[in-house]
């Protein structure tokens, strides 16, 4: 191989690592308008932060929250994803275990007794948004429904 033939296949290689990284910029573009918003925190009111004005953006005040206190399928399968991949990477579980050794099922039982240090963040059209903590959500488990 001559040097001409090295010198195209490295310019591809860059051209497709140039193509990967736009990519990767418009999934995560198209990811932060669809997916629901997990901000971490030990505790919920400490993750509220921005203006309090309800059409300018920032945070809107708890009083005046619009949206549903009803977790989404889509919210409840990120929450449990996150926390089963931090659990998978030895996070402290904040749950008395009784033989559980999957993180997702971990993760559910966290959920379930809404001890998941999580906040939903979930944005407005106006872009401001609502921080709902896990334990001010309603939660419904599916796999209750199946016995």
């Amino acid at each position: 191989m001559d040097d001409a033939d090295e010198r195209d296949y490295g310019d591809e290689d860059v051209a497709m690592e140039d193509d990967l990284a736009s990519a990767d910029a418009i999934a995560s573009d198209d990811d932060a308008d669809d997916a629901p918003t997990i901000v971490e925190s030990d505790e919920h009111e400490g993750a509220r932060r921005g203006s309090t004005r309800r059409g300018g953006g920032g945070a809107v005040p708890r009083h005046e929250r619009t949206t549903t206190p009803y977790m989404t399928k889509y919210e409840r399968a990120r929450i449990l994803g996150t926390r089963a991949l931090q659990i998978s990477m030895n996070a402290p579980v904040l749950v008395q275990l009784e033989g559980e050794t999957d993180p997702l099922e971990i993760a559910g039982k966290e959920l379930r007794e809404k001890r998941v240090p999580f906040v939903v963040r979930r944005y407005m059209p106006d872009g401001s948004y609502e921080d709902w903590g896990i334990d001010e959500l309603i939660v419904h488990d599916p796999d209750q429904r199946r016995t």
